[in-house]
C-alpha cells in the first residue's frame, strides 16, 4: 500500500524524540495518496494539537489516527466479517 510506505518512510527519516510541529516542518509537504483523493502530511497532523513523539512508531500511529474518512476505501464494506444474525440470510435449501 502506497500510504503505508510513504508514512513509514517519512517517520523513519526523522530524528526522535520530536514533536508533531517539527514533523510538519520537515515533512509537511509530503503527499499521502488515499483511495478517495490525496492529502499532505501537514494537513493530517495539523488537525492535532502539537505533542511529543518518542519513536517513529508513535509518529506513525499519530498520523494514522488523524486521517479523515477519505482514507477509507469503501465505507461499511468488509469481505472478512461474518454477517450479523438475520442480516441478508436466506433460508437454506437442502439438495
Amino acid at each position: 500500500m502506497r500510504l503505508t510506505r510513504t508514512v513509514s518512510d517519512c517517520c523513519a527519516e526523522h530524528t526522535y524524540p520530536t514533536t508533531t510541529a517539527e514533523l510538519i516542518d520537515d515533512h509537511g509537504e509530503t503527499e499521502l495518496t488515499l483511495p478517495n483523493g490525496a492529502v499532505t502530511l501537514g494537513e493530517v497532523l495539523g488537525r492535532l494539537p502539537s505533542h511529543d513523539l518518542e519513536t517513529s512508531e508513535d509518529a506513525e500511529h499519530t498520523i494514522y489516527s488523524a486521517l479523515s474518512e477519505d482514507a477509507i476505501g469503501r465505507k461499511e464494506y468488509s469481505d472478512r466479517d461474518p454477517r450479523c444474525p438475520g442480516e441478508g440470510v436466506s433460508d437454506q435449501v437442502s439438495l
